[in-house]
């Protein structure tokens, strides 16, 4: 069959108007040099800082150094196999995690990739890493306390929501066992948990999220993991992801503490980094720019105004110190940039008063506005007994004669200091704080034997829960202690006392008819 001409050409002249070109412009460099995590790469002359860019076999970089004539880039993953003159593209966006309702139980990585098993993360929004902190008119002052559940830092050292709290302390004094606490104690409040795990061994942390999983905590709880043996470049941006995540529940109005545990090694990672980059190093090799890693990252820490919705998002920032120095590097610019610090001593610890919070240094520069009025009432002067105890204690080492109204304060600050000891993963309501606060201050316990103290405790809570439970719901209520209440409280531990102490004589008379 022979051909139409006109037929041809009018396919052909279709195919042509749907032909039609596209031109793609792409920003492409190639690697200079490779090694330890870092690339210098040349011909990314629009590339951005903080710029992501894309390396063969799919590997991420992140730009840190814009310099005359090539580019400095951390390599967010493995980099064996590249190398000098591979072919480098830009994403034209910045390092950015995703945030939401998804990241809610969930264990990611520093880029908010997930490392638990279950499935993808379906996040509907990406918040970029680095955010700009709220400024001063967008503020409120903290009012609304953070709950430890922790006896010793409710009453003395509290927690305001949007504050940021330094935990520091030697190695094993029990500055981790504080943040697991603390989360644990989340479960009946509207607190959302950020954990930041930087540097740690991945079994340790692995540990403790079984520990969040056993206690029901990763209902309300985000795990952040950058290990030791993961890249320094993650390990620097891991804390930045996390408080990216923290700020998607700040602005939406909500309620959120992030714990960076810890930044002391974040420091050292981006030492690492910068040495690399060839940065100047300043004092003990740190960047210059040292003090501006931690305080942007702690800046974004804030209790919103009304009209942006009254979130929050509170810090609170570990740095492991050695020996008890809190006069190196790190540790002073993280004090100087937080509301005050919990300073955990070796030789509490060892002596076993755990929490091992040393009173004396420890401050919270928020103070009693952080508290419920009810443990305001009855902690005003717990700070005031353990410091003359402790003052006393020192003096009484060199066998001086003591007057009564010393023996007494010892007295009272021995019982004190056993009260405020609390066993790991057992945080308390603040009505049985108070409760207890309330017969340490008020002398109650100054005729018992020391070591019949922890009993009386135990044994009080049972007898306030079956005999006068109204006392306990009604601190827990209005967070107040009225008038009527202290004088069913007063009551309550007068019968309580009599019982206990008739019980523990008819104990001790036993004891010795048997012997």
């Amino acid at each position: 069959m022979p051909l139409n001409p006109e037929e041809v050409s009018s396919i052909i002249q279709k195919e042509i108007e749907k032909y039609e070109t596209k031109l793609k412009m792409e920003s492409v460099g190639t690697v200079l040099q490779v090694g330890d995590g870092i690339a210098r790469i040349w011909g990314l002359e629009d590339a951005m800082m903080s710029e992501l860019i894309k390396f063969p076999n799919d590997v991420t970089g992140m730009i840190l150094n814009l310099e005359e004539d090539n580019v400095g880039a951390a390599i967010l993953g493995p980099y064996d196999d590249i190398k000098e003159g591979d072919r480098v593209t830009r994403t034209e966006r910045i390092a950015s995690v995703p945030v939401g309702e998804a990241m809610i139980g969930r264990v990611v990585n520093a880029l908010g990739q997930p490392l638990d098993g279950k499935g993808p993360i379906v996040a509907k929004k990406f918040r970029p890493i680095e955010g700009r902190a709220p400024n001063v008119v967008q503020r409120r002052p903290v009012s609304e306390p953070v709950q430890t559940g922790l006896k010793a830092i409710d009453s003395m050292i509290p927690i305001g929501r949007g504050q940021r709290e330094l935990i520091i302390g030697d190695r094993q004094t029990g500055k981790t066992a504080l943040i697991v606490d603390t989360i644990l104690n989340q479960k009946e409040t509207d607190l959302f948990c950020v954990y930041v795990a930087i540097g740690q061994k991945a079994s340790t942390v692995a540990q403790l999220i079984k520990t969040f999983e056993d206690h029901h905590a990763m209902e309300y709880t985000t795990v952040v993991v950058a290990t030791a043996t993961e890249p320094a470049p993650l390990q620097y941006i891991a804390p930045y992801a996390g408080c990216a995540i923290g700020e998607e529940f700040l602005y939406n109005g909500k309620h959120v503490v992030v714990f960076y545990d810890d930044l002391t090694k974040h420091a050292q990672a981006y030492r690492q980094m910068s040495l690399l980059l060839r940065r100047p190093p300043g004092r003990e090799a740190y960047p210059g720019d040292i003090f501006y890693l931690h305080s942007r990252l702690l800046e974004r820490a804030a209790k919103l105004c009304d009209e942006l919705g009254g979130g929050s998002l509170t810090a609170i920032p570990v740095v492991e110190i050695q020996a008890g120095d809190v006069t190196g590097y790190i540790p002073t610019n993280v004090i100087s940039i937080t509301d005050g610090q919990i300073y955990l001593e070796t030789d509490l610890f060892y002596a076993g008063v755990r929490p091992a919070i040393n009173v004396g240094i420890s401050v919270s520069r928020v103070g009693g506005k952080a508290q419920v009025k009810a443990m305001r009432k009855v902690a005003g002067r717990l700070r005031l007994d353990l410091a003359q105890y402790r003052e006393l204690a020192a003096f009484t080492q060199f066998g001086t004669e003591l007057d009564e109204a010393t023996r007494a304060y010892l007295t009272r600050g021995e019982r004190t200091v056993e009260i405020l000891k609390q066993e790991q993963y057992v945080p308390m309501p603040v009505e049985k704080q108070v409760m207890i606060i309330y017969v340490a201050t008020h002398g109650y316990l100054d005729d018992l034997p020391l070591e019949a103290i922890k009993q009386f405790e135990k044994e009080f809570y049972c007898f306030m829960e079956e005999k006068y439970p109204d006392v306990g719901h009604a601190i827990a209520t209005t967070k107040d202690l009225d008038e009527d209440a202290e004088k069913k409280l007063n009551e309550a531990i007068t019968k309580f006392k009599e019982e206990f102490k008739a019980k523990t004589e008819q104990v001790e008379s036993k004891t010795q008819d048997q012997k």
